[in-house]
């Protein structure tokens, strides 16, 4: 399991977001103000600090928080893959703003106006993405370490458990306010996962980027096939394979996903299955075979 071509390909608001969130917390942690990012009952509801309830979403309170939160942001890149960057803008408001009333509601309650009691950082975003992670990416490989059983996704739970106690209860809170929003985007609350943004906002979206800080080429298109996968192209990448027959069946949104993580066109994924039989190695080759033609 991986999540699919290295660096931020066809995952421009992920890109975006990551480096957003680094400034930030590297803006603040300059200034010495990192520790004062946090959400208290005070902030909120007596000195009316709006601008923390913004930064909460973006900038980390600590450097592990920091390294952690990139990390799982910089994988669920895959989801942005998936769905496409218009629906997952969609799912990273949704996800941000409930896991923010959440949490605005949880200070109300408590009324704890010694300490921050909330932890900074995209908490909500992150761990709502914890549930299509959980329920969608199939587990690819299994092993045992000490006699425990382990599987190729374990060390996204892991990175996840380590980001949700960096700072003990200021943390779990947010968590599970993500956790709670990403349930709600899942269960389809007032029709969430249809909403799209109107073509221009999607537009922009598109073309949303900033600039490279490597002087490397950009990352050839090696698993990356948009459009149509051609009969001619077809046939040369199934003259080995027996029986190219092409699948009546609908092929399965796991396969679908699969091949979608990898990087490839949610389209020519679908028929390229189709044309396989519903092998998904077997579509692999004739996505791979596409993409050199």
């Amino acid at each position: 399991m991986n999540g699919g071509p290295s660096g931020f390909h066809n995952a421009p608001v992920t890109k975006a977001f990551v480096i957003t969130s680094a400034l930030f917390t590297v803006f603040f942690g300059i200034q010495g103000r990192s520790s004062k990012l946090g959400l208290s009952y005070q902030d909120i509801f007596e000195k009316f600090r709006i601008w923390k309830l913004i930064m909460s979403t973006f900038a980390f309170s600590s450097t592990p928080e920091l390294m952690f939160g990139l990390y799982l942001l910089y994988y669920f890149r895959v989801f942005e893959r998936q769905i496409g960057s218009n629906k997952y803008s969609v799912f990273l408001l949704f996800s941000g703003s409930v896991s923010l009333l959440l949490e605005v509601f949880l200070l109300s309650l408590l009324k704890d106006t010694t300490t921050n009691l909330l932890t900074s950082g995209p908490y909500g975003l992150i761990f709502a993405s914890f549930i299509p992670f959980y329920l969608d990416i199939p587990v690819s490989t299994r092993f045992r370490v000490f006699g425990v059983n382990f599987s190729d996704k374990s060390f996204i739970y892991l990175a996840g458990v380590q980001l949700l106690l960096s700072s003990w209860k200021r943390s779990i809170f947010p968590g599970i306010c993500g956790i709670i929003a990403g349930s709600l985007y899942r269960l389809n609350i007032l029709g969430i996962r249809k909403a799209k943004f109107p073509e221009f906002v999607a537009s922009f979206i598109s073309r949303l980027s900033f600039p490279s800080f490597s002087n490397s080429p950009p990352p050839a298109p090696s698993r990356s096939v948009v459009g149509t996968i051609s009969p001619n192209t077809v046939r040369r990448a199934e003259r080995s394979q027996p029986a190219p027959v092409t699948s009546s069946v609908e092929p399965s949104e796991e396969a679908i996903a699969t091949l979608v993580s990898m990087g490839f066109d949610r389209n020519a994924a679908r028929q390229a299955l189709m044309h396989a039989r519903n092998d998904v190695n077997s579509a692999t080759n004739i996505l791979l075979e596409a993409q050199s033609h």
